[in-house]
């Protein structure tokens, strides 16, 4: 103490000056030590995980000198105040960047809804955003929807079916996976189920981490194509979507467009509308293969012309191609709401051209076009005879979307053409007038010079 008193006022200050400075010297290479981390690791969850250990920790971990820890004046005290003050803001941003971005690559987070009806090619258009990496891409979520909640045809209950599946889409879009456990039967237990239909469909849910150890005795009704998981932990299978930068999800089960007006103007999406259509002679050859039980009527008419063919199979025929017509004209008129959200496609189109077709819908949702997917598309419309099964993906896509013309009665065109022919003429496919029209592979049933709409 003498010898400190002795010391001249200026030696007194400069001291205290270092002194001071050391601290802060100690908490610029503590700020310092975490910026290196985080580029380190490029993954905020590990960063987070490592500023909650000390600096010695932190040191270690990274093979870096640690920092100097003065503990005679406090100062590690003040350090570790201030590190888990650091960690409690780096948590809340980490949460703010998961819900705006997600954990992807920089930019604006995409949500995309390819809006169909059933046999129309969905599934393998769907297999497009499947492929792509960064996307968490959902396979038909709105079927445990239809199946839980019954709605009769027409009328109010069909506003009312159009109203749900819109309010679940929109949590489904915005990563909120628990409003399916509403409908999901079984209901899922501890948030784990067996029972997501279609699941192996659905790269994002057959990945770590939401690809969990299989479990012994647990009877998977939707299972993984390429990998054993256990049950989807649907925590997991949110924090896998809310991680993704974008979303894209495959429904047959919204028709009426005008109800996704809320969710396009919804200020937390980015929607972008993709429905895909096709020719509706086409679609009924394949609904009569693919549910043959609901076609009985249809086929015993067609090819023994006893069964009467029943008024009001036609009138829902004819509903379903109107309820298609009317929510393309709304979104070909391109109202304020819809304009730059909406996207027509032909399935024909896609099956003729692919991967250009693939970079035209990527390209409206503000997409990259990965090489993956690239790879898949060629790998996939190239196979030298189609895949196993209706509902398979493999197939020649240039030779095998009009098929249907070579083997369907021409008198079942004849029906499907009056019920459907404004909207078949809307979407550009031509009316065969004879069996020999209908047959001719000479004749295309595709207008030669497209719709304006089509890009």
């Amino acid at each position: 103490m003498e010898i400190r008193r002795a010391l001249p006022q200026d030696v007194r200050e400069l001291l205290h000056c270092l002194k001071m400075r050391s601290k802060y010297a100690v908490l610029l290479v503590f700020v310092i030590s975490l910026v290196i981390i985080e580029k380190e690791n490029n993954f905020i969850s590990r960063v987070s995980d490592k500023l909650k250990q000390s600096p010695q920790a932190l040191a270690e971990a990274n093979s870096t000198e640690a920092s100097p820890a003065p503990a005679k004046n406090g100062s590690l005290a003040s350090l570790q105040e201030l590190d888990a003050a650091f960690s409690q803001l780096r948590s809340h941003l980490y949460n703010i960047t998961l819900q705006l971005t997600g954990d992807g690559d920089p930019g604006p987070r995409r949500h995309v809804l390819l809006m169909a009806t059933t046999r129309t090619g969905s599934s393998f258009v769907g297999e497009f955003f499947n492929q792509q990496g960064s996307i968490f891409y959902l396979f038909e979520p709105l079927w445990h929807v239809e199946k839980t909640v019954t709605f009769l045809p027409g009328g109010a209950s069909a506003v009312g079916s159009a109203l749900v599946y819109r309010d679940v889409l929109k949590q489904l879009l915005l990563c909120d996976l628990y409003i399916l456990e509403n409908f999901i039967s079984p209901v899922p237990e501890d948030h784990l189920t067996p029972f997501l239909f279609r699941r192996g469909s659905s790269h994002s849910l057959c990945e770590e981490p939401v690809c969990t150890p299989s479990t012994k005795k647990v009877f998977e009704k939707y299972y993984c194509k390429n990998r054993r998981c256990g049950p989807l932990n649907i925590t997991l299978a949110a924090e896998a979507c809310r991680r993704k930068q974008h979303v894209a999800l495959k429904t047959v089960r919204i028709r009426q467009l005008e109800f996704l007006q809320p969710l396009v103007e919804d200020p937390r999406l980015d929607l972008r509308i993709i429905q895909l259509v096709r020719d509706p002679r086409a679609v009924l050859a394949s609904r009569m293969v693919a549910f043959s039980g609901k076609y009985e009527t249809w086929k015993k008419w067609a090819s023994e012309g006893e069964a009467p063919l029943r008024e009001e199979e036609v009138q829902r025929l004819r509903g379903n191609c109107e309820s298609i017509r009317v929510s393309a004209e709304l979104g070909l008129r391109r109202p304020g709401w819809l304009r730059g959200r909406y996207m027509l496609v032909r399935y024909e189109d896609v099956a003729r051209a692919p991967l250009q077709k693939a970079q035209e819908m990527f390209r409206f949702a503000g997409l990259p076009l990965t090489p993956q997917v690239e790879e898949w598309i060629g790998k996939n419309t190239q196979a030298p005879h189609d895949g196993n099964g209706v509902y398979s993906t493999c197939k020649n896509s240039s030779e095998q979307f009009d098929k249907w013309r070579f083997s369907m009665p021409f008198k079942l065109a004849q029906v499907v053409q009056d019920a459907c022919a404004p909207a078949m003429q809307l979407f550009g496919y031509k009316l065969a007038g004879s069996p020999a029209a209908l047959a001719n592979r000479s004749f295309s049933l595709l207008e030669e010079a497209q719709p304006a709409w089509v890009t």
